[in-house]
């Protein structure tokens, strides 16, 4: 890997390999820690949730929604 210039910052470039090997995608959450010479770069994974859990946790209280199981899938909830 090689530090390139960026606008007015520095990036490094993450081999495709590597990002398939930690399950990220474009636009995922990293952090940095600086440890002497060494930078640590962690993915922050966030909880992804499926609608059909979310709904089962809705007390009695809350109006459900009709026939949501029918509607046709879109966006990110789809499941791969």
């Amino acid at each position: 890997m090689k530090l390139q210039k960026w606008g007015n910052s520095a990036a490094v470039r993450l081999p495709k390999e590597i990002i398939g090997q930690l399950g990220l995608q474009i636009g995922d959450e990293l952090q940095t820690e600086v440890r002497g010479q060494t930078i640590l770069i962690k993915a922050v994974k966030r909880p992804r949730y499926k609608l059909s859990d979310l709904l089962a946790e809705m007390n009695g209280d809350t109006p459900r929604i009709e026939g949501w199981e029918e509607m046709p899938d879109v966006g990110k909830e789809i499941a791969e």
